[in-house]
């Protein structure tokens, strides 16, 4: 995805939030909202407001206004063009059983900037099927269509035992970019964008977190 500013220069935190942000900013526009400050950005994301400054400042086109704050609309177009939101970019989903399925059938991807074109599956019961207009397509011919769509982002979600060959396949059709929700350790090439979904240790830390909120009610 493309952006305006080089988004190594800037904290894997900031960016993070950075959704959060624009989910946020695109509630109050539909509110009828046409400005907000910075105060109350963080009041209605439990954040500091400070934080929330430096955060926006990251967005070097958008500049608050005394007492008046923030134009939404020039925030959100700001986010956009900063998290490269404003240029869809096309993605193909390898592996559409239940989570791919559930991936696909997620509209709000396309507000973030994430077109699904196609997807693959080894599966005969899914192969030529359609999930959410997306069809599916014998992984066996991952590498040659991705390289005829010109398909730079590829989506994971495969049984962990397959999910290096998959990898494999999509980074041979030119993938330059790679979202995994297999719990396994992919080793690619270098230049090879990688995020990796760990969905064990997330429940891991919802449960500790869990377990502190009960002792502490004791």
């Amino acid at each position: 995805m493309g952006n305006n500013k080089e988004l190594t220069n800037i904290s894997k935190a900031t960016i993070g939030r950075m959704p959060s942000y624009l989910r946020f900013l695109k509630e109050r526009e539909l509110a009828g909202e046409r400005t907000i400050s910075s105060t109350a950005i963080a009041e209605g994301l439990s954040l500091n407001a400070v934080q929330v400054r430096k955060d926006l400042a990251v967005i070097s086109s958008v500049a608050g206004k005394p007492k008046l704050g923030f134009e939404i609309a020039d925030l959100i177009a700001g986010i956009n063009r900063f998290l490269g939101y404003d240029n869809v970019t096309d993605a193909v989903l390898v592996g559409a059983g239940g989570l791919g399925r559930a991936l696909v059938g997620y509209g709000g991807f396309k507000n973030y900037g994430l077109n699904i074109v196609a997807a693959f599956d080894t599966s005969p019961k899914l192969i030529g099927k359609s999930f959410g207009g997306v069809q599916v397509f014998d992984a066996a011919e991952t590498s040659r269509l991705v390289r005829r769509l010109n398909v730079l982002i590829g989506i994971i979600a495969v049984p962990k035992e397959a999910a290096q060959q998959v990898a494999d396949e999509l980074v041979e059709g030119g993938v330059r970019a790679i979202w995994n929700f297999a719990p396994a350790n992919l080793v690619l090439p270098q230049g090879i964008a990688v995020k990796n979904e760990d969905m064990a240790a997330s429940l891991a830390i919802l449960s500790k977190r869990l377990a502190q909120i009960l002792n502490s009610e004791k």
